[in-house]
């Protein structure tokens, strides 16, 4: 192998331009030629492609977004996009691909090497830490961060107004941000899609925390679970508190990567590299127990990962 492809697709992640970096550095390193393909899967269709160099991917291990731009592609999910795709590629001379994206962009991959035959090796970068047999994604780290210290923010001034915040972050489907920023945050509930809620007893903690004195309260709410605007409603109507709502956004996809994330990132992109040279084909890069390691993207698509009920459980104790 002489000549490979990368890019990042879906949606972005702090930490992806340090996977980036990682691959055009370390590719070079062993003798490769590396094409950053913009705009993911739909650049791939439209010939979007840049010769990369070590001067390419300098001063970026410390911005968020992707220099490589990305984009969903619905072209991709045809046959036609994929054998233009595909007919691009082989005119690039480019003998493998690695993808920097979440389950949807594995999918995409996967496909696409069993119909031509394609090298591809994927790396995890998703803020919402939903992808199985990984423990930790690209990105997440830093959002959670974020999250954080936009509740340390928000803190301050509910105790200066004595106020109820309802904090919503992302989380469609997973509630792995709000878990973790609410459990780090000190919030009072945390409500995720994984587990059912109850606002009669989200209202019972709120009267007891009164009770004894408290101040202020957070509750930090996944868009996945209930709207963070229809709770505060519920909250202010049936208890009277002062409830603001505080929707956080796309806040949480940028920033500056997390030292965790930029080094996660550096090892993914470097193993990835080694994989596709080494010939290894439909895996996705893992982080387990510490380790990276390389695993089928069946394990990575056909699973779903599940929520450490055991880490909820202790965020309830905590906000007693």
């Amino acid at each position: 192998m002489k000549r490979i492809g990368v890019l990042t697709s879906g949606g972005d992640a702090p930490g992806m331009n340090a996977a980036i970096r990682a691959v055009v550095r370390k590719g070079i390193f062993e003798g490769l030629e590396v094409v950053g393909i913009k705009r993911g899967y739909a650049g791939l269709i439209n010939g979007e492609f840049v010769d990369m160099n070590l001067g390419s991917v300098a001063d970026i291990i410390q911005r968020g977004g992707t220099i490589l731009r990305t984009a969903r592609s619905e072209e991709f999910r045809t046959v036609e996009g994929r054998r233009r795709a595909y007919a691009n590629m082989q005119e690039q001379g480019i003998e493998g691909l690695i993808v920097i994206g979440g389950d949807g962009s594995f999918r995409g991959a996967q496909i696409f090497s069993q119909e031509h035959g394609v090298k591809v090796i994927g790396i995890p970068g998703t803020i919402d830490n939903d992808i199985p047999c990984s423990d930790y994604s690209i990105g997440f780290d830093t959002s959670v961060n974020t999250v954080v210290d936009a509740i340390n923010k928000i803190r301050d001034t509910a105790t200066s107004h004595e106020r109820t915040y309802v904090i919503e972050v992302m989380g469609r489907h997973a509630g792995y941000i709000a878990l973790e920023a609410g459990l780090a945050g000190g919030a009072e509930s945390i409500l995720i899609p994984e587990i059912p809620f109850s606002i009669d007893e989200i209202i019972e903690k709120l009267h007891r925390g009164q009770k004894r004195g408290k101040l202020h309260s957070i509750i930090v709410v996944a868009e996945g679970a209930a709207s963070g605007i229809e709770i505060g409603k519920q909250i202010k109507e049936k208890t009277g508190f002062d409830t603001k709502v505080t929707i956080l956004g796309h806040l949480q996809r940028g920033g500056t990567p997390t030292a965790f994330d930029r080094v996660l990132a550096s090892r993914m992109g470097a193993l990835a590299v080694d994989l596709i040279k080494a010939g290894e084909s439909g895996k996705m890069i893992a982080r387990q127990h510490n380790d990276l390691v390389a695993v089928d993207f069946d394990c990575a698509l056909s699973e779903k990962r599940t929520i450490d009920h055991s880490v909820y459980e202790l965020a309830g104790i905590l906000a007693i």
